[in-house]
């Protein structure tokens, strides 16, 4: 498994002596170190994340925008709106350790929600507002959930599951009529006095989001308030200091959404402790975007890669580019490598713009690894550097031991924003997380000499299709519930726009006369639109391992030579 990055940097041998290493690596317990210094994080265990994000003084004025209505909310106003919607939950009958569905698109409800549910020391569990009946079913029963935000063709869907759901306006200011809002509207009026608060620690759950981790079906991924506070200081607030101009000043885009992990710690936490301005997208559309850039001073743009390169295509497309994107300084990527090819392109049309990309993961509370260019050094195909506070490890995945730098193997990451555990799942957690905390990650990385990483292959059973994780397990289980259907697996196809597409290899019982069509649909009934099966491979077996595992290296041989078994 080990590989050398030598298409990167120079190969280093194993002769090489040990005063040959750079400091941040130690070649006796094959513990990577930050590059940047350690952060001193809070020490009071009594410190929950919504205290910690409004303690930091900023001169900040608009916090939140919603680019469908111009609807904003100043920094001066946010506060009261959460200690308002706090005392409606009260009121409600949501108490500490009650889980609240939040099934939502970006809005700018989304943020005073979450740190409403927060506030009273219950736990928020967000869900894509596109997920099927099958799906919400499955996480309700999971994780407990009692309360829910959702869309109004929802709420009876909810009900029906045992949840109290209360349908949330799309537009703050345009919605207010509509009577099936009431619920919502009553519930930050300001009429129920302020909620009292219990006492929350550090080490109390906020959140459960859902991820497939190295192999598996979706799992509820536990994150305290401590590891809310790691993502604030070690992502956001640490990366925003590594540039000279003020963050209050900063107008960032948001198009990532919210319910994921990416747009969970920017958008919703990190972001609002800094003063910065955020503006809402609830979906996608790249000439909207570009309009919005140039009309709000959009100076960030989040984004996955899908949407990089519908931005370079629409860039490409404009005729109006010396007046557009003035105001835009960075854009960043992260949930899925890149292409150098993209890239390339985006700084032929955008070449006053930096290019960074991260690395984390829903287990790791989006903290991992950030870009950070320089005159000096430009590493735009990396995925940058350790955040301060993490170690790593590269491991080999044949022999488990670690490997040095310039080498190719699996990533293990340790620090305080490592999750606490799988959610009724200790053998998944056991799996993931070793006796000594070290977190397996599944993605396979090498350290160039410079300390930057590099993303190759992956070993996750994991499929990302526009910036979202799928996992194999939860199609196949949906796959083989069919009664035409013997075996199943699903394996990714690379694509230039979507990273990965979802592709089914499918065995029938004699006699079906199931088409890729009908394979097709009966997923998609089941699944959110994202999730999909994109392509069928009809097929007399599923290669194996001798323990039952599927081998998907061979299927990916299988596909790219276009070969049927």
């Amino acid at each position: 498994m080990a590989t050398s990055l030598s298409s990167h940097i120079s190969l280093q041998t194993s002769e090489s002596k040990i005063s040959d290493f750079p400091d941040w690596y130690s070649p006796e317990t094959g513990i990577y170190s930050s590059k940047h210094p350690s952060i001193s994080l809070p020490t009071d265990p009594f410190l929950d994340i919504v205290s910690f994000v409004f303690s930091h003084k900023h001169d900040g004025v608009t916090a939140l925008i919603d680019s469908s209505s111009g609807y904003s909310i100043p920094y001066s106003k946010l506060l009261p709106l959460i200690q308002s919607m706090a005392s409606g939950l009260h009121h409600l009958g949501v108490s500490q350790g009650d889980v609240v569905l939040l099934l939502l698109p970006n809005s700018s409800h989304f943020p005073i929600i979450f740190f409403s549910v927060l506030y009273l020391g219950a736990i928020v569990s967000a869900m894509n507002p596109l997920s099927s009946t099958f799906e919400i079913k499955k996480q309700v029963s999971d994780c407990s959930v009692r309360f829910a935000f959702t869309s109004l063709e929802k709420i009876d869907q909810l009900n029906n599951l045992g949840v109290h759901a209360i349908g949330v306006p799309q537009n703050i200011d345009f919605d207010s009529e509509n009577i099936g809002f009431s619920p919502f509207h009553e519930l930050n009026g300001g009429r129920f006095g302020k909620a009292p608060r219990p006492v929350i620690r550090q080490q109390d759950t906020a959140v459960i989001m859902y991820s497939s981790g190295t192999t598996g079906v979706s799992k509820g991924v536990v994150l305290t308030h401590e590891n809310l506070i790691a993502t604030v200081e070690l992502f956001v607030k640490f990366e925003a200091s590594q540039y000279e101009y003020s963050s209050s000043k900063n107008v960032y885009l948001a198009v990532v959404p919210m319910f994921h992990i990416y747009g969970l710690s920017l958008f919703v936490v990190g972001l609002l402790s800094l003063g910065s301005t955020i503006v809402l997208m609830r979906r996608f559309d790249g000439n909207e975007a570009v309009k919005l850039i140039d009309y709000y001073g959009v100076t960030h743009f989040p984004l996955v890669p899908p949407i990089l390169t519908t931005l370079v295509m629409t860039a490409k497309g404009a005729t109006n580019t010396e007046n557009s994107f003035k105001s835009l300084k960075q854009v960043s990527c992260g949930a899925a490598p890149t292409s150098r090819k993209i890239i390339e392109d985006f700084f032929q049309v955008l070449p006053h713009v930096d290019f960074i990309q991260g690395y984390g993961m829903t287990e790791t509370s989006a903290v991992g690894t950030r870009g950070f260019n320089t005159q000096k050094c430009h590493k735009y195909c990396s995925i940058g550097l350790l955040a301060p506070n993490m170690q790593a490890k590269v491991m080999d995945w044949n022999s488990g031991s670690p490997l040095p730098p310039e080498y190719y193997g699996e990533l293990w990451l340790k620090g305080p924003a490592i999750m606490q555990r799988y959610l009724n799942n200790d053998v998944a957690t056991k799996m993931a997380i070793d006796k000594d905390g070290w977190l397996r990650t599944g993605d396979i990385v090498c350290f160039d000499e410079d300390g930057y990483l590099y993303v190759s292959d992956r070993l996750k059973e994991i499929i990302k299709y526009n910036g979202y994780q799928i996992a194999p397990a939860d199609l196949e289980a949906i796959l083989i519930s069919h009664p035409h259907i013997l075996d199943a697996a699903v394996i990714g196809e690379m694509d230039e726009v979507y990273g990965e597409i979802p592709v089914a290899f499918v065995v029938t019982r004699h006699g079906s006369t199931l088409n890729q069509e009908d394979v097709m649909g009966f997923v998609a009934m089941q699944v959110a639109p994202y999730k999909k099966i994109r392509k069928v491979v009809f097929t007399k077996s599923i290669p194996k391992s001798a323990t039952g595992k599927i081998l998907r290296r061979e299927l990916k041989k299988l596909l790219s030579s276009s070969c049927r078994l």
